[in-house]
């Protein structure tokens, strides 16, 4: 029965949509009549509303909902979707304030006399607006009403014309800032989430152990991410649109002729492309640099655009009026005495100290006030003039609400869609797929190309994205970033504007184009442009690197990266490392050999020792690497006899658990109609009983279907699976020998290293240690204690001895009668200690100094990258496109 209001809840959607009912309401009224009918049905016909639901009832929906809404609107942790609103009034206001009309205009001018030049300006003009404003309608509406007629005039085809501009325009639906890709970056942080939970029973079913390792876990993505990630796909679209104009402009230049320019191409033009071009671009690297180099959140960026596109429109809308500039360069030379300011102070409000402190504050406050005017002062011309700040805010406002009530839509629709088990069957649906991963993504993202010929990118993205996301992200044979799954579906759903017969943008240019522009025409225009975004999505799906890349460097380059010994950097800086081993082995081997030969005997026992022990690993390095090497051929070697067999038991346990799902389902209503009966019966029971065989016999052949699958397992697998565990478990071993190997050669080295290069600051606390004889003697107890307490932790790392003889002075001056005779006999055992401290470690400096910062430098990259604070540009480099990669991780579930 739970199908059936399934098969309900997606018939009124689908005719709630079709009949052009507001999305907004169509989604979750859709669910809201579902649910109240399935309630409503089971108290009627079976005395409970939970009857007919699979999980929960109309009560923990309704729940699921409340926590949907506080998670959009309250949750401070989840603040992706500010951003929103944020790039909106950005897009938006460049519009309003004919910038975008600018662009297309200077740049047909630029690239007219180019064949094709035309329509290639419009695809690079497309990508600009798409990086500062990501509205596709806008995009599409202006460059219809401003490029249209001069292409026509121009003797372009109509169909390739049109199809450039459409295509051009989308482009705002992949290139960051993206309104798509931050709603993508919600609800795959949330499928990231199950997907984890996912694997994580699966391993445990497969292994036993309760948690899963990090190296195999699943790494959530966010809005800065999917703007990283899907920067490449994007010029790989933009390179294939001007690709194929160019071509077609070459092969048929009738089709694209060449527009000179009929103007002088003198100063004045060149002064006229830099103003128009400059300020725009300097907003894109002021967005998007921002978020790649870390300085902001995807939050911040959204505030830096909004307040750069009111600088922006406060001098075009004003035209070439005397101080047209004015704000514009007020604003520029406030951030740039911010930036001055900023690199001479150390600016602390909370924490302002002497005059420089003062200082600082006051300038950099002064640098605020002016740029603070200067906005004020365009946001005062854009309310003025022609009222573009109402309009932009009112625009920004309506579409902000609206994708926000969308997205609550779409959580309650998939709540209910849940709730009737419509996850499961789809889940069961692509398990038992032939052909693993690459045959369940292909599925996926056809069902998303064939809705885009009928829904939005939005209704997309909230609605499919969240059920299908985390079936894909949990399957270990492909291991896909949920950055890489992201840009593919937004890649995909970019084709939703383009195809008929709901292609917005097709609309769009349908409304501002002239009438002997056919509707068929713009309909033949887009079909290359189609295809090149399939050969675009096939590009990104065979190069994962496209996406990957990025991200990865951005995040191991930033102030917030991992440690090198990270469990999820091992695998690829270890590949790097065995790399740079057999490359510089011989110069690695003579700096340990010339590190053997320093003056070891003024150091304490301990640190000789640990130095000569750290010296011994580091030679074992190498054999150690070696074995490594060995066990990771062994695997190697065996795993192409075994993959075969362990992805048929694979099989068969994905199909034995769904099979175990269905089993759950026909005995939950065989147990209602036991209880219940059918609801249509004749009031003999005769249907009931009828109902009941029928179920008892399909799950009879369940069983037996799922005993023959059990049974149809290789005989050689359980052998080989053994032997495979075996010899990873070698691997590992011989991994972490090598780590803990590394670990000890390198820590010595730090440990003196840190203690022979602080003794100057130790020697300097020689008179404070000093003062504390007459401070115990002549000082109340307090007082004493607290300044031997704060001379022993000042002493720092390496002066255990000391602190402890301190220690035992100051609980010495504890109590109504200090004993202070003690405090002072223990203070000189200290001083004593202190000095031969001081005395040994300026020996160590001027003999090993030299020496050992040498070595430090010779192995430091290599053999002790793990106790590094971070990673090297050059490694972050390597290791990033090392994870660019996705590797089959399923032989270890």
């Amino acid at each position: 029965m739970e199908i059936v209001f399934l098969i309900i809840l997606i018939l009124i959607m689908v005719l709630a949509l079709g009949g052009g009912f507001p999305v907004a309401f169509a989604l979750p009224g859709s669910a809201i009549l579902t649910i109240a009918l399935a309630a409503v049905t089971g108290v009627v016909f079976e005395g409970d509303p939970s009857a007919y639901f699979v999980h929960g009832g109309p009560l923990q929906w309704l729940s699921a909902g409340v926590t949907n809404f506080r998670g959009i609107y309250w949750e401070a942790e989840r603040d992706t979707l500010i951003a929103v609103p944020l790039f909106i009034f950005m897009g938006i206001m460049l519009e309003r304030s004919k910038i975008a009309e600018d662009l297309l205009v200077t740049m047909a001018q630029l690239f007219g006399p180019v064949p094709g030049g035309l329509g290639i300006s419009v695809v690079i003009v497309g990508a600009l607006l798409a990086a500062t404003t990501g509205i596709v309608g806008a995009t599409v509406i202006a460059m219809g009403l401003i490029s249209l007629p001069v292409m026509l005039r121009a003797n372009y085809s109509h169909s390739l014309a049109t199809g450039t501009i459409n295509a051009s325009g989308t482009l705002g639906q992949i290139i960051p800032p993206s309104i798509v890709l931050i709603i993508l970056a919600d609800q795959l942080s949330n499928a990231t989430d199950q997907a984890s939970a996912i694997r994580t029973a699966d391993y445990k079913l497969v292994t036993g152990n309760v948690s899963l390792p990090t190296e195999f876990d699943l790494t959530s993505t966010s809005a800065g991410d999917m703007f990283l990630g899907a920067f490449l796909p994007g010029m790989v679209l933009v390179g294939l649109y001007i690709a194929y104009i160019l071509v077609t402009a070459l092969l048929r230049p009738h089709l694209a002729p060449p527009a000179p320019y009929l103007g002088k191409y003198d100063r004045t033009f060149a002064w006229r492309v830099f103003i128009v071009l400059v300020p725009p671009l300097a907003l894109i690297f002021t967005v998007l640099g921002s978020i790649v180099m870390g300085v902001a959140t995807v939050n911040q960026a959204g505030a830096l655009g909004a307040v750069g596109a009111m600088v922006m429109a406060g001098y075009r809308l004003v035209g070439n009026h005397k101080g047209a500039y004015y704000p514009a360069v007020m604003a520029i030379t406030s951030i740039i005495a911010l930036v001055i300011v900023l690199s001479i102070f150390d600016i602390n409000v909370k924490n302002i100290q002497g005059a420089a402190g003062w200082a600082g504050v006051l300038l950099a406050a002064a640098a605020s006030m002016f740029f603070l005017i200067s906005l004020v002062w365009s946001g005062w011309r854009a309310y003025r003039i022609d009222n573009t700040l109402q309009g932009v805010m009112v625009e920004t406002a309506k579409t902000t609400s609206l994708v926000f009530i969308i997205l609550l839509g779409a959580a309650m629709l998939t709540a209910a869609f849940r709730a009737f088990g419509g996850e499961e069957l789809v889940k069961d649906f692509l398990t038992g797929l032939p052909g693993g991963f690459v045959t369940k993504f292909v599925v996926v993202m056809g069902v998303i190309f064939v809705l885009g010929f009928f829904l939005d990118f939005i209704e997309i993205a909230v609605v499919v994205v969240p059920i299908v996301a985390p079936i894909l992200l949990a399957d270990p044979t492909a291991n896909v970033t949920a950055v890489w799954l992201g840009v593919m579906v937004g890649v995909n759903m970019q084709t939703s504007f383009l195809t008929p017969p709901f292609g917005f943008a097709l609309f769009y240019l349908r409304g501002v184009a002239p009438p002997k522009v056919r509707t068929i025409e713009m309909y033949k225009g887009v079909v290359p442009f189609i295809a090149l975004q399939l050969v675009g999505l096939t590009i990104v799906g065979f190069s994962p690197v496209l996406v990957n890349y990025l991200p990865n460097r951005v995040y191991l380059t930033s102030d917030t990266a991992p440690p090198p010994r990270n469990p999820r950097l091992q695998a690829c800086l270890e590949e790097y490392l065995f790399d740079v081993y057999d490359r510089d082995g011989g110069i690695i081997r003579a700096a340990i050999a010339d590190a053997g030969t320093l003056p070891l005997d003024g150091l304490p026992d301990k640190y000789k020792e640990s130095l000569e022990t750290g010296l011994a690993k580091a030679a074992a390095t190498f054999g150690l690497v070696e074995r490594v090497k060995a066990a990771q051929a062994a695997v190697a070697a065996f795993v192409p006899g075994f993959a075969p067999l362990h992805a048929q038991v694979r099989d068969i346990r994905v199909e034995t658990a769904a099979i175990d799902r269905k089993l759950k389902r026909l005995a939950r209503q065989k147990s209602d109609i036991a209880r219940f009966g059918t609801g249509n019966g004749d009031g003999t029971g005769n249907d009931a009983a009828d109902e009941i065989r029928r179920l008892e016999v399909r799950m009879e052949e369940l069983a037996r279907r799922k005993d023959a699958l059990n049974a149809s397992a290789p005989v050689a697998w359980r052998a080989a699976h053994e032997e495979y565990v075996k010899l990873a478990k070698a691997e590992t071993k011989a991994r972490r020998a090598y780590r803990r190997n590394v670990d000890d050669a390198y820590e010595p080295v730090q440990q003196v290293r840190k203690l022979i290069s602080g003794v100057a600051a130790l020697a300097a606390l020689e008179g404070r240690i000093q003062a504390l004889e007459s401070i115990i003697a002549t000082a109340p107890g307090a007082e004493a204690i607290a300044a031997i307490k704060a001379a022993a932790g000042a002493l720092g790392d390496g002066a255990s001895k000391i602190k402890s003889k301190l220690n035992r002075a100051r609980r010495a001056m504890k109590g109504d009668t200090p004993k202070r005779d003690k405090a002072a006999r223990e203070l000189a055992a200290a001083m004593d200690l202190f000095t031969a401290e001081v005395a040994w470690r300026r020996q160590a400096a001027a003999t090993l100094g030299a020496g050992l910062a040498t070595y430090d430098a010779a192995i430091g990259q290599t053999i002790g990258i793990r106790l590094q604070e971070r990673l090297s540009l050059e490694q972050a480099k390597e290791v990033a496109s090392c994870l660019s990669v996705h590797r089959d991780i399923s032989l270890n579930f």
